[in-house]
């Protein structure tokens, strides 16, 4: 083991969150914001998302603090930060070629754009549905479906 992942070890097994992230508002591209916010919201470190996606430390942080990324991750390491950061592959997919220049989705139609409150979740909803068998696409349909008739009146009994 080399002297930096020694040290990377050491600064990980500590009882504090010293290599915690800052605010998501710091973030510049779609997987900074994608990271870092989820990091916020979960309180979780680099080092804990590293170690449960089996990642380096190093790794996690270049590509939560990279602000112009060249290249999108390899498939592998977008494997590992979706497990980590307990995300659906295909949002951290989607967020890593966005935040190379390269568009994973069609962008969203003009009065729902970006930086509305929710926002984060509608493109998380969006990604994760094609990790869905078609039996759970037909209960979310049907679980959206309620929720959209919820606002209507209750029937006379």
């Amino acid at each position: 083991m080399t002297a930096q992942a020694e040290a990377d070890d050491g600064r990980d097994r500590g009882e504090g969150r010293a290599d915690a992230v800052g605010a998501p508002e710091r973030a510049v591209n779609p997987l900074q914001r994608l990271i870092q916010g989820r990091l916020s919201e979960r309180g979780l470190s680099y080092g804990d998302v590293a170690r449960r996606g089996g990642l380096p430390r190093s790794t996690v942080y270049t590509l939560a603090t990279t602000r112009n990324l060249v290249r999108p991750p390899r498939p592998a390491t977008i494997d590992g930060l979706a497990r980590g950061l307990d995300l659906p592959v295909s949002a951290v997919r989607a967020a890593a070629a966005e935040s190379t220049g390269m568009h994973y989705y069609d962008e969203p139609a003009e009065g729902t754009g970006r930086g509305v409150p929710g926002d984060q979740e509608r493109e998380l909803l969006i990604a994760s549905i094609d990790e869905l068998s078609a039996e759970d696409r037909r209960h979310v349909a049907a679980l959206v479906e309620s929720l959209r008739n919820r606002s209507a009146p209750p029937a006379d009994r």
